[in-house]
């Protein structure tokens, strides 16, 4: 199976796509970045074409996507889940089914524990991939670890509901 992960922001957008779960590798990862100066409704449509390319140029099974923290800073949790609609669309679009994960539960699937922060959670990525380096920047760490996590709630499912 290949999931694609997102990682939703309006100015960056970080995605990554596992191949798994046996031998999980990573496929591609990588940050679409748009300008802060545009209107938000051009930084959402143009997030919205891009995500429509990597789906169509990676071809992922199904769709993973975090869901928004809300915090302190509730402005920026609806942001956030702006960004987190436009991806819905984009796979809807492409008949691909989607999952929904809060950061916690990222971190507790990849890292063990639901509190690691986000340098601990991109070195039980790289870790989980067997890769010496990973791109550095944390919204194509992150977009990866909710691949991987959807991968492992995937199979976990998956064994729990074989009959012995």
């Amino acid at each position: 199976m290949r999931v694609l992960g997102i990682d939703p922001g309006t100015v960056l957008l970080g995605y990554g796509v596992v191949q798994g779960p046996s031998n999980t590798t990573l496929v591609a990862c990588g940050v679409l970045k748009v300008s802060a100066k545009l209107t938000v409704e051009r930084r959402l449509c143009t997030l919205f074409d891009g995500v429509c390319d990597v789906i169509e140029s990676l071809q992922p099974d199904e769709v993973a996507i975090e869901e928004p923290f809300i915090g302190v800073n509730v402005k920026s949790a609806f942001m956030v889940g702006r960004a987190q609609a436009l991806a819905i669309l984009a796979a809807a679009r492409s008949g691909l089914p989607v999952s929904y994960y809060s950061p916690a539960e990222v971190k507790r699937q990849v890292s063990g524990h639901g509190r690691g922060d986000k340098i601990q959670v991109r070195t039980m990525v790289m870790l989980q991939l067997g890769l010496q380096e990973l791109d550095e920047r944390f919204d194509a760490t992150d977009a990866v670890a909710v691949a991987l996590c959807h991968l492992h709630a995937r199979d976990a499912a998956r064994r729990l509901s074989v009959q012995p």
